[in-house]
């Protein structure tokens, strides 16, 4: 039996969390516009969110900051800390230094504000489920003002990395995800994973985000 498009076609799920209703609302009925992703739950606080990414075990997870009770960024440490595999993107008014330098030390594998056009919310929302970095333009120079700091040593170490380490190092300042980078450069996950942490050990940075906004910030030096 020949299988129908449709049995083909696996959209990416997303789970909502946020406390505003009408901003949920919102974004659902934005999503519903690509058939490429799909909401499978939402929440309006973190206790719920963490409950519901561990029984949906989400592709996306869109989270904002500000809730009250368990905040956005206790919820994300929270997720990290059981192991949810989700990539998980806030998405918040907040710009504050403080607020993003900790999302992407906590583990997020993106920072957006609410403040962009629909349009440009939804294409980074597409980007994000296919496993590439996003980052809002304002946010990326926040993180790159915020690890200039130790740049000459880091320059130092660009030097000594090997060359499959200086091809990943790219590769992520592309924003792509670990499973893109293995296709890309036609090596297993595995071996893409053991060579990140290698990068992030040798640069002194704590995630693959701080690695690309630092590499792009080099490039544009």
């Amino acid at each position: 039996m020949i299988a129908s498009p449709k049995d083909q076609y696996q959209p990416a799920t997303l789970l909502l969390v946020d406390d505003h209703p009408l901003l949920r609302k919102g974004l659902i009925q934005l999503i519903e516009l690509d058939e490429t992703l799909a909401v499978v739950a939402e929440a309006d606080n973190g206790r719920d969110a963490l409950e519901l990414a561990l029984k949906h075990d989400p592709d996306l997870i869109l989270l904002d900051l500000n809730m009250q009770g368990m905040d956005g960024l206790e919820t994300l440490k929270a997720m990290r800390e059981a192991q949810i595999s989700a990539r998980i993107i806030i998405l918040t008014v907040s710009d504050n230094n403080e607020d993003v330098v900790c999302a992407i030390s906590y583990g997020a594998d993106g920072y957006l504000l609410k403040d962009m056009e629909p349009e440009e919310i939804l294409q980074k929302i597409k980007q994000a489920a296919v496993g590439k970095m996003v980052i809002s333009e304002k946010v990326t120079h926040i993180l790159a003002g915020a690890i200039r700091k130790g740049d000459n040593q880091r320059n130092n170490m660009l030097a000594r990395l090997t060359s499959r380490e200086r091809d990943i190092l790219k590769q992520i300042a592309k924003g792509l995800s670990n499973k893109l980078i293995a296709r890309e450069l036609n090596i297993s996950d595995g071996t893409v994973k053991v060579h990140v942490k290698h990068i992030l050990k040798k640069l002194d940075l704590r995630s693959r985000v701080e690695a690309a906004v630092w590499m792009i910030n080099q490039n544009n030096a």
